[in-house]
């Protein structure tokens, strides 16, 4: 049987293990939310405008959320029909609007929000923080290098 050298590289074999624990932590995430009748998306978007209170646009929310923008008109339908986000108009620009964060959804996230904050400690639970610290710091290099690779598959 003839197999691939690239199969027993190492750094093939994490970048399957990331794509695993990816998986895996979305699903729990999924999971985690469902008390609230949220996905893990509606969460980011309802963190994302916490963080900012003047609110974002929903070109700003795919920025940052990384999806299309399409997605994220319907995650904030979703949102808006709750009750939990608000759509105002942009005075100097009819045609633009900020998403913002109801009372409602004010009210929700800061339920949530420490609960997530314990979950996420239990996730990383056993390795020491610094060894936390330099893992992320590792991650944001692999991310950057993938959205290089992604750029030049592009051209």
């Amino acid at each position: 049987m003839r197999t691939n050298r690239g199969e027993s590289s190492p750094r093939y074999r994490a970048l399957l293990q990331l794509l695993r624990t990816a998986d895996t932590v979305w699903d729990a995430s999924r999971g985690f939310f469902e008390r609230w009748d949220l996905g893990p998306s509606q969460f980011n978007v309802l963190n994302l405008l916490h963080l900012e209170p003047a609110g974002l646009s929903q070109s700003e929310l795919g920025r940052q959320l990384i999806m299309h923008r399409s997605n994220v008109t319907g995650l904030v339908d979703r949102l808006e029909k709750r009750g939990l986000v608000a759509r105002q108009d942009v005075a100097a620009d009819r045609r633009a609007y900020r998403v913002v964060l109801t009372a409602a959804g004010t009210k929700l996230i800061r339920e949530i929000l420490p609960r997530y904050y314990e979950g996420a400690e239990r996730v990383w639970a056993g390795l020491p923080p610094e060894r936390v610290r330099q893992l992320a710091a590792e991650l944001a290099s692999v991310a950057e290098n993938a959205r290089r690779v992604a750029t030049a598959n592009k051209s």
